[in-house]
């Protein structure tokens, strides 16, 4: 069976009992987004569509998507204070190298996709 998420919040609903060790090292259950921002962007860009971003944040690169001209940053909650957003266009291949094969496929699987 394949989740059907018909728009970004109910991607977003998911996400949170997604994430996990296996999708993001980094990951704990004190802050479940820490991590997980370059595997979430290629997932909700596989559901929605639209582009990855990136910007620079205190912590490195930071990647989220742009979904029919709205900017959406599944993993912000992350962060313990507002993040600059530079809306600079990232490839797949940028967001990919920032997380791994098996990581990606841990969160597909994970949110049933």
């Amino acid at each position: 069976m394949t989740a059907d998420f018909a728009t970004p919040y109910e991607l977003y609903a998911s996400l949170k009992t997604a994430w996990s060790k296996e999708s993001a090292t980094s990951w704990s259950a004190e802050n479940p987004a820490k991590g997980q921002c370059s595997v979430t962007s290629l997932v909700t860009q596989d559901i929605f569509g639209g582009s990855i971003l990136k910007t620079k944040t205190y912590g490195g690169t930071h990647f989220y998507n742009l979904i029919d001209g709205v900017r959406w940053d599944m993993t912000v909650s992350q962060f313990d204070r507002p993040i600059p957003f530079e809306d600079n266009p990232a490839t797949r291949d940028e967001a990919m190298a920032d997380t791994s094969e098996s990581q990606y496929q841990a969160l597909k699987r994970r949110l049933g996709i």
